[in-house]
């Protein structure tokens, strides 16, 4: 068979994305005009060494006078893009543009994208934290798992602003949002629930740790070779940790066989469930089919058999999208200069959330949208609340 042939540009602007995407969608704007000598002297020599000068002195003056405390470094290494996979840091740069540019659009964050030519973690690491004197926070993104784990959790040891790897936590907060508003729809505590979590990569650990945080009845948790448990052959190291505290009938067997009688699935896997599972999930059951363009189930399909049905897709209700929680998150991060984002403002986050919700209430409507102008501003005020109410802030 012979090979599909390269596209040509013209080929390529036929397709609206191109031509959108042509130049990159982001650029560097100045905030001062410089039009005569006065200003030139005053943004740069000889006026800009009395504020060096002083910043050497006081470093926390950094804050107030450059741009650090309210930009953010996107960094990835392009080796878990979307459902692209390991496609390297140049085809990466598109993502992490219209990162930068949800950042912008959604609560006027600046941030600027990073691809690094490395991959290893120590790699990784070193040069983050050599990064990080120029940024306010550090947003992690599209760094596959487990390596995403340790990258994340040796810079929130080393470094005294904000780190978050969205892939893990945006997920986490806006499926535990969308889960709070479900089961108060259904007429049941999250605590009365039991949930099934297909997938073990950084969502499907993170949605685990933020549901148990929330008090969830009990979770299990599945890979590629079924359900996790404590004491299973072949676990590597945050599979053993999770395994410690989900999983407490220690079910064995397939995610389908764990799915009999379960209140909650969350699909995080890029897998198939049959229509069969679904069906033996308990009355009022809520599915979370979330893989990206294909989600586990069919929504269709799953609203056979679920009260509530939710998916990653905007062509379906109930998207759980990651850009309702990371622009709000970090806005409140930077407004009062924290040191860290806690566990504590992920939750508040998810309760921010769910609240605009309201009365209005409904299988179709258990979760914001991405364009509702409430979002945003209601996640930043619960973030910096939080900031503040657990002291790790610095303003």
């Amino acid at each position: 068979m012979a090979a599909e042939p390269i596209p040509t540009e013209l080929s390529l602007d036929d397709d609206p994305a191109f031509p959108l995407h042509r130049g990159g969608k982001l650029e560097m704007r100045s905030t001062i005009p410089v039009r005569n000598k006065d200003d030139l002297s005053l943004a740069y020599t000889p006026g800009v060494a009395r504020v060096c000068t002083a910043i050497a002195d006081n470093p926390e003056l950094a804050y107030d006078y450059t741009w650090t405390s309210r930009v953010v470094a996107v960094v990835t290494d392009g080796t878990a893009v979307l459902g692209l996979g390991d496609i390297g840091p140049a085809a990466s740069m598109p993502v992490m543009e219209g990162k930068s540019l949800l950042f912008k659009e959604f609560a006027n964050v600046d941030s600027v994208p990073i691809a690094l030519g490395c991959t290893g973690v120590d790699e990784i690491v070193e040069t983050v934290i050599r990064l990080a004197p120029s940024f306010g926070g550090i947003n992690l993104e599209d760094i596959s798992a487990p390596r995403c784990f340790e990258i994340e959790d040796r810079l929130r040891a080393a470094l005294d602003i904000p780190v978050f790897h969205d892939d893990q936590h945006g997920t986490a907060i806006v499926a535990l949002a969308a889960l709070t508003n479900a089961a108060r729809l259904v007429g049941r505590p999250l605590s009365d629930l039991r949930a099934v979590v297909a997938g073990a990569g950084a969502s499907g650990i993170a949605v685990s740790r933020i549901l148990i945080e929330a008090g969830i009845g009990d979770i299990a948790l599945s890979d590629s070779k079924g359900l996790i448990y404590e004491g299973r052959d072949g676990l590597n190291p945050v599979k053993r940790r999770i395994s410690e505290i989900t999983n407490r009938s220690r079910l064995t067997g397939s995610t389908e066989e764990a799915l009999r009688g379960a209140d909650v699935f969350i699909g995080l896997s890029g897998g198939t469930v049959h229509e069969s599972s679904v069906a033996t999930m308990s009355k009022d059951a809520i599915v979370f089919a979330l893989s990206n363009p294909t989600p586990e189930v069919h929504p269709e399909v799953a609203r056979r058999h679920a009260r509530v049905v939710a998916t990653g897709r905007s062509d379906f209700p109930n998207q759980i999208n990651n850009v309702l929680a990371f622009p709000g998150i970090f806005r409140g991060a930077l407004d009062v200069r924290a040191h860290s984002i806690t566990e504590g403002m992920k939750l508040a986050a998810a309760t921010a959330l769910a609240g605009i919700v309201g009365d209005d209430l409904s299988p179709d409507y258990v979760v914001p949208g991405p364009f509702d102008d409430r979002v945003a501003p209601a996640v930043t005020a619960a973030v910096a609340a939080q900031a503040r109410a657990e002291g790790v802030n610095r303003i």
